[in-house]
């Protein structure tokens, strides 16, 4: 008999040494954004002891956004990456175990929690509680000079309450038809000279009230049946090509900011065989007030949670939420 690449034969069975035992943890986090964070300094105070795995977007949605200036606290504004440097870093301080990586699978069925990380599985970790905080995805068109001057900061922006002040007395484009789209552009009307916003169809999926706030604002203008073909200039948004896809017609709007409503897709699939979401793929909260999920000791925080709000400062505030009700999970039931 022989044994090769760490695999062993004892008493006929076969063992893969490769498979690590498993980690048991009194609190694991998932994600890393403003709201993983937060719920880590304050598990991390209370003594107890979280795990943080990053995720697959380190930082979260906060890394893609050049200026943040309205996050307490920083009175001269901040860059998005240095402000979730600056959250891992006071994590750190406190003894969080930072790690990369990404949750691949989950099992909740038992009073152990259970999470494997990585593609091929290959840590598995038991928890006493564990904090989602994993976020949502802005959807994108996928153009490539939209992902271009996103990734350049040069005025490609999801999240108008986030990015108008920077466009304030300037003109703007914006595309998407349902409500948080018309609710962004009523935002932006607000700073903007003018705010064009471009519907695919000959109509909007918004509701009759918000279309109503929409098409009641004299500065901005819906041109229906519209398609982006390019985000126009080099290092900073200057003006957007599009099309009338029923006559074929194709202009250029003068712009210096492009902003994308066409909704957020929470990173929640991992979680659907055991976390109740609702039928966009949030996670829905078993009692309103707190992060509890439907699943004892699994508490939410952020944008999992959250299509409402979706800002840095309440996803910090429902990190804390979660860390706090994850302690009193714990006292409970006598877990030190």
């Amino acid at each position: 008999m022989h044994c090769v690449r760490g695999e062993a034969f004892i008493f006929g069975l076969h063992i893969d040494k490769t498979m690590s035992t498993p980690e048991h943890h009194r609190c694991l986090i998932i994600g890393s954004g403003p709201a993983g964070y937060t719920a880590a300094i304050y598990a991390a105070r209370a003594d107890m002891k979280p795990v943080l795995y990053q995720g697959q977007q380190p930082g979260g949605q906060l890394t893609e956004t050049t200026e943040v200036d309205n996050f307490p606290g920083y009175p001269s504004g901040i860059n998005g990456p240095q402000m979730m440097k600056d959250l891992e870093d006071q994590a750190k301080r406190f003894d969080t175990d930072v790690r990369y990586g990404w949750v691949t699978k989950v099992d909740f069925s038992g009073p152990v929690h259970k999470v494997w990380v990585g593609d091929n599985q290959e840590t598995e970790i038991h928890a006493d509680t564990v904090i989602i905080s994993t976020g949502a995805s802005a959807k994108w068109l996928g153009l490539e000079s939209e992902l271009r001057l996103r990734d350049l900061g040069g005025g490609v922006s999801a999240c108008a309450v986030c990015d108008g002040f920077f466009y304030r007395n300037q003109e703007v484009v914006i595309v998407g038809a349902g409500d948080s789209a018309c609710e962004e552009a009523s935002y932006l009307a607000k700073l903007c000279t003018k705010v064009t916003m471009l519907v695919r169809r000959d109509e909007m999926r918004a509701s009759k009230a918000m279309q109503h706030r929409v098409n009641s604002l004299p500065n901005i203008d819906v041109l229906y049946n519209t398609e982006t073909l390019e985000v126009m200039g080099q290092e900073a948004v200057d003006g957007v090509k599009v099309k009338n896809n029923v006559t074929g017609a194709e202009h250029v709007i003068p712009a210096t900011g492009f902003f994308v409503a066409i909704g957020h897709k929470p990173n929640t699939d991992v979680f659907k065989d055991f976390i109740t979401l609702d039928s966009q793929g949030y996670i829905v909260h078993a009692h309103p007030g707190t992060s509890k999920t439907n699943v004892d000791g699994v508490f939410v925080s952020g944008d999992a949670a959250d299509k409402v709000y979706r800002q840095a400062i309440t996803a910090a505030g429902t990190g804390c939420m979660a860390a706090l009700d994850a302690e009193r999970y714990l006292a409970d039931r006598g877990i030190h």
